[in-house]
């Protein structure tokens, strides 16, 4: 039976795989008709630092929709009544569309001038139907697709890449798990990293009776802390970029990386020391016994996985290609990430994604909250460009608490763009970065938001996507995971304390 109901899975990745992989090759096919007819003419709308007219600065109550998205988002899953409804990735979107409708009627009939249309390098629009085309414009053309096709891509390549085994879960094979996802977590995104190493990491802790401190830690460094060193490993780095941080500059954040994750990881290494003397010995006899190595499957995602890392490098939108005459269009970059998502699809055998259990609820929630979070943004952020001077944070300390306690609560995506936006409109002397476009933040100010955004999600489930996906899978594995309250207990213990040092520091 276990053999038929494994052949029918296969044989539904496969279908899925020719479906999705097809309307990835219509998309490519519009786009280059669309391309050769002029459409996509114009360099990318988030490069260019466009702030709204100050004369047309939205009303504070028209933040509304965005804050009750984000309310959504944190608050919906922990109430019993709404908890099994939140889980369907069809109710997370119509509550996005209508909070994102509710952001755009503001726009429409109240908003009392244009905005910057930033994809279409235009001047402020005009009142009415021309200022929802801009805000659209805005949030899904210039900052949405490009956010999620990123997304997208890692998550199916990496999901390509399947690792197992059962080592032996001594204290050094456990720490050489969160050492390795620390790593990757930059190079393929945290909720790659996390989807390769998790499961392989509980089957290794199967037979041992404390396990909860081994998954927590791996929520702090894999699905958050490691995630630092390129715009590709956290999505909040991801939106700097296309606001005109370059991509190079996190590499700058490395003694930050090296210290935050070393520490957690010496932590852990004490941690898990006492606890593996606390474990019964029929546990510790089984996790001896019971052991297979390790094997890597789907390793021809590794050269895809780099090809997006340079595709994400290389081809920016109205730049010269390495110093060449191609000037890569708007889109370009994401056709050719979405071309290497089909290349995987073809060439990773359906088993090695049936064993990462592999499916794409994940990103599809992802697409449908952030479809809604970057419409709906786009008042807070008009807001701030125009008052973020006034709002009295002028330290880097005060940007690294305040991005990261929202970061904690709230998605740390759009509360990065938030305190981001507000950095980059205070004069400030000092050591500043060029942003694409001809905007400066002062890099100190940067650094804060970057840490408290990275860092900080780490402090709660819901801080960073990946968190909750890995608790989820711990307790399909029989792990019992703390509840909200309890995880924040951990991290109270062991992350603030280290916040508190780290924010002396910058």
């Amino acid at each position: 039976m276990s053999v038929v109901l494994g052949q029918e899975a296969l044989a539904e990745m496969t279908r899925t795989s020719r479906l999705v992989s097809l309307s990835i090759l219509v998309v490519v096919l519009v786009y280059l008709a669309l391309l050769t007819q002029g459409f996509f003419v114009v360099g990318h709308a988030a490069e260019e630092g466009h702030a709204a007219p100050a004369a047309f600065v939205p009303s504070l109550w028209a933040v509304l929709p965005f804050a009750g998205l984000l309310l959504a988002i944190a608050v919906l899953p922990l109430i019993h009544a709404t908890e099994h409804w939140w889980h369907s990735n069809r109710n997370k979107f119509l509550v996005a569309l209508g909070l994102s409708a509710g952001t755009l009627a503001y726009y429409g009939l109240v908003h009392p001038g244009g905005i910057a249309d930033h994809f279409n390098h235009a001047a402020p629009s005009s009142p009415g139907v021309d200022t929802i085309r801009a805000v659209f414009d805005n949030a899904i053309l210039a900052e949405f697709i490009p956010f999620i096709v990123l997304l997208f891509s890692l998550y199916v390549i990496s999901g390509g890449i399947n690792l197992s085994g059962d080592l032996p879960a001594h204290t050094g094979v456990n720490a050489a798990f969160l050492g390795l996802g620390a790593l990757l977590a930059s190079f393929i995104g945290t909720t790659g990293a996390a989807m390769m190493l998790i499961r392989p990491l509980l089957a290794t802790n199967a037979e041992r009776k404390h396990r909860v401190h081994t998954v927590v830690f791996f929520i702090f460094i894999v699905c958050n802390c490691g995630g630092l060193l390129l715009p590709i490993g956290d999505p909040p780095l991801f939106l700097g970029y296309l606001r005109g941080v370059p991509f190079t500059w996190t590499l700058k954040l490395w003694p930050y990386w090296l210290a935050v994750n070393g520490t957690l990881l010496i932590i852990y290494c004490i941690w898990d020391r006492i606890m593996h003397r606390r474990e019964p010995v029929k546990a510790l006899i089984s996790d001896e016994t019971q052991v297979r190595p390790l094997r890597v499957t789907g390793l021809v995602n590794v050269p895809l996985i780099l090809g997006v890392v340079l595709a994400v490098a290389f081809l920016v939108p109205g730049k010269p290609f390495l110093g060449t005459a191609f000037v890569p269009p708007v889109f370009f970059r994401e056709m050719v990430m979405l071309m290497l998502v089909v290349l995987s699809l073809h060439l990773t055998r359906p088993e090695t994604r049936r064993l990462n259990r592999f499916d794409y609820t994940a990103i599809l929630e992802v697409a449908a909250l952030f479809f809604g979070i970057f419409i709906c943004m786009q008042v807070p952020i008009e807001i701030l460009h125009a008052r973020g001077p006034s709002l009295g944070l002028d330290t880097p300390f005060a940007f690294f608490w305040c991005t990261g306690a929202l970061s904690s609560f709230l998605d740390n995506a759009p509360t990065y763009v938030v305190f981001f936006e507000t950095a980059a409109t205070i004069p400030a002397t000092g050591a500043m970065v060029q942003l694409a476009g001809g905007r400066h933040i002062l890099e100190a100010f940067l650094i804060a938001v970057s840490l408290g955004a990275v860092f900080m999600g780490a402090n709660t489930y819901i801080g960073n996507g990946p968190n909750f996906m890995v608790k989820t899978i711990a307790e399909q594995s029989g792990v019992k995971m703390p509840s909200f309250f309890g995880y924040m207990g951990y991290a109270l213990a062991i992350l603030v304390p280290l916040w508190i040092v780290l924010s002396f520091l910058i």
